[in-house]
């Protein structure tokens, strides 16, 4: 792909997965563009190289299944939309069954030789220190959640000190289908209704004083993660794990997050319950729930098993589980455009982990469709988001608008999340019996419905890129 000299440069800041991916995009597509890595003048507390796209964490991609699983879904997607990031992971694949694992070194050498080598790509290592200069017209930010404090403070300048956060305290979230309404039920304490709610806006979930006692002592005995050394303590905001809640007296939870007053179970109304926990909406389409009050630093295997103690959730799916952690973020939402600019300076562009996403393949996702916006936009070209029934576009759905905003006091609802069917819009006409003629249940019945929206999300993404196509041609 060649590029004219008339056209001015992108500037995308930051070299992780989502800035080489932005970059990619806006190279292939004939725009120059200026990729600024501020390593090695400046490290992190988690980078060891000073390679483009470098992996800190896990090698895993993870799934790679793209017929029932909603992340192999967004790979299948990137690759149809040329994918540096995939196309590398593709080549330096490792052996990881039904994931996609990658060699870390070999597959960071490879996308930054791929970045070095396009001739619409500049390389400028060094740390941009503050807001990107006001002559840079067109900016992809995409420094992920190590952005630097210069950087980060420039950012809050512009959005309030609110609307950034530094550490990212997350209850874990249960996907609605897979909560047992025979057990629990619809209610707001004292049936308040509150701002925008009904008063019946949670769902509520019963314990006995036996069951509480339980829940407590595997709480206690639960194997907890320490914090990084360079995170320190984040405990903030009242935001105390419910492990140390427990740890300060037994009934410190009752008098918390899982007090049972004001409530009455619809299923056994005579019966008051010892302890109640209740989960509020999570997002617009009311797939998803959050357990209110219950971030945690228990391991995720230690959550899975102890949240499903409570009666209602012995079956629950996670479509994430609980944390706190740093992570610097913006409250997307509120101050991104549907495109993913900034409200309050729409030269600025965010992707990755910064806009409420989490994982690589997410956080490159959103790389690869802000670069595809800036080169459309800098070429005049029409601009389009790609429908809420992909992956990528559930992804996008959810960070620029998809959750819903509290109805009381408790912590801003809106959290970084992977990709996860709940974040599909709902589907009709999924098949409810199996091939022996026997109604589907449980998991064969989760099952088809995965592949229902996989098989949708397909038609659709096929479908824009067919479009963009035509209108690239016209």
């Amino acid at each position: 792909m060649t590029t004219s000299s008339a056209i001015a440069s992108i500037h995308v800041v930051g070299g992780g997965l989502a800035g080489s991916e932005a970059a990619w995009q806006i190279a292939e597509a004939g725009v120059p563009v200026i990729l600024h890595e501020m390593r090695p003048q400046r490290g992190t507390d988690a980078h060891k190289t000073e390679g483009l796209a470098e992996l800190v964490c896990s090698n895993s991609f993870r799934s790679d299944d793209s017929s029932s699983n909603a992340v192999g879904q967004l790979h299948w997607e990137m690759r149809r939309l040329g994918s540096l990031i995939m196309a590398k992971g593709d080549a330096h694949q490792v052996p990881a069954g039904g994931a996609l694992a990658v060699d870390r070194d070999g597959f960071s050498q490879a996308v930054t030789a791929a970045l070095e080598a396009h001739p619409n790509v500049t390389i400028e290592r060094g740390e941009i220190a503050g807001l990107p200069p006001a002559d840079w017209d067109k900016v992809i930010v995409a420094t992920g959640p190590l952005t630097s404090p210069a950087l980060a403070e420039g950012i809050r300048s512009l959005t309030g000190a609110s609307e950034l956060a530094f550490f990212d305290a997350i209850a874990p979230i249960v996907h609605f289908d897979s909560i047992d309404m025979d057990v629990a039920w619809f209610q707001s304490r004292y049936d308040k209704a509150g701002p925008g709610g009904t008063g019946a806006d949670y769902i509520n979930c019963p314990l006995d004083r036996e069951q509480y006692e339980a829940f407590i002592d595997a709480l206690l005995a639960a194997e907890k993660t320490e914090f990084k050394e360079w995170e320190g303590t984040p405990y903030f905001d009242g935001c105390l794990p419910i492990e140390v809640m427990a740890e300060r007296g037994r009934e410190t939870l009752r008098w918390g997050p899982m007090k049972p007053v004001g409530l009455t179970n619809k299923h056994n109304p005579t019966v008051k319950a010892y302890a109640v926990v209740q989960l509020r909406q999570d997002n617009a389409l009311g797939t998803l729930f959050n357990m209110t009050g219950f971030q945690t630093k228990l391991k995720y295997g230690e959550q899975a098993a102890i949240f499903r103690m409570i009666p209602g959730l012995e079956n629950a799916e996670f479509a994430r589980l609980g944390g706190i952690h740093r992570n610097t973020y913006l409250n997307s939402p509120e101050l991104l455009d549907p495109q993913l600019r900034l409200k309050a300076d729409p030269r600025l562009r965010f992707a990755g982990q910064i806009t409420g996403c989490e994982g690589y393949v997410e956080s490159a996702a959103i790389g690869l469709l802000t670069g595809r916006l800036a080169a459309a936009e800098r070429l005049g070209q029409p601009l389009s988001l790609p429908p809420a029934t992909t992956a990528l576009g559930a992804l996008v759905n959810h960070i620029t608008g998809g959750h819903i905003v509290t109805i009381d006091e408790g912590p801003r609802s809106f959290q970084p999340m992977n990709i996860n069917f709940g974040l599909f819009p709902h589907i009709e006409g999924v098949a409810t019996m199996g091939p022996d003629g026997k109604r589907l249940k449980g998991p064969a019945k989760s099952l088809a419905r995965k592949q229902a929206l996989t098989a949708r999300a397909k038609i659709e993404m096929d479908g824009w890129v067919r479009a963009k196509s035509v209108q690239a041609a016209e």
